[in-house]
């Protein structure tokens, strides 16, 4: 991918972290998943970190909300740094920024899992 769009992916993924969510949202970015490849789970389990965060089941700091949020709103977003319409390079930059906000939120993931794993 070029820099220029990496730059801009990341100037929008930054501009989407004051975004709000709407159940909409989520349910529209779990549609949209199958294309983010091998980060389907991944983002599937961010999926359920914010639904979990909205219903007030899990408490995450406000930087990482804010994580997660702007990575959701990115992948629903039709203004990307390539646009989806273009075949294949079109998710590239989603699982990019999904990819970036995963390594920022390893260890969110992992107290959500143990939260998980304890609530059963």
């Amino acid at each position: 991918m070029k820099q220029t769009y990496l730059k801009k992916a990341f100037r929008l993924f930054a501009a989407y972290k004051a975004s709000k969510l709407s159940s909409d949202d989520l349910e529209i970015a779990e549609s949209k998943a199958a294309h983010l490849e091998d980060k389907i789970s991944d983002f599937k389990l961010l999926l359920n970190m914010a639904r979990d965060i909205m219903t007030g089941k899990y408490k995450a700091n406000p930087w990482n909300v804010s994580v997660i949020v702007a990575t959701i709103a990115y992948v629903v977003s039709p203004l990307d740094a390539i646009p989806d319409l273009v075949p294949v390079l079109g998710w590239l930059d989603d699982v990019t920024i999904v990819g970036y906000a995963l390594g920022k939120l390893s260890e969110e993931i992992k107290r959500y899992k143990t939260h998980i794993a304890t609530a059963e």
